[in-house]
Parts: C-alpha cells; structure tokens; sequence
C-alpha cells in the first residue's frame, strides 16, 4: 500500500491561519502584517501585540 504525504509547506496550516485572523482583529493590522508577524515573532503573544502596536503607530 502507499501512503500519500501531504507536507506541502506552500499552504497555511489550519492552525497558522486562525492565529492570523486573530491577530489581526484583536491588534487591528492586516492579514498580510499579521502573517509577517507571526513568522518572525512565533507565538510570543505579547510581543506580537507589542510590535502590532509599534507598526499601527508608524502608518
């Protein structure tokens, strides 16, 4: 039998993409901020807040 391995790392992962939605609603940044964010900071939630914060400021 084969077994099909779906590790396509082009596609958000369920998870990722739910955190990004609420980053985005709770800190009022754009998905695309969001994303950016969540990648560089990783789930450090107050950092997260902190730079969504810093970014909302400079626009």
């Amino acid at each position: 039998m084969v077994v099909k391995r779906t590790s396509d790392t082009s596609r958000v992962k369920k998870g990722a993409e739910l955190e990004v939605e609420h980053l985005a609603e709770v800190t009022d940044v754009t998905p695309k901020q969001a994303r950016a964010l969540l990648c560089k900071h990783g789930a450090d939630w107050q950092r997260l807040k902190d730079e969504a914060e810093d970014l909302k400021k400079d626009e």
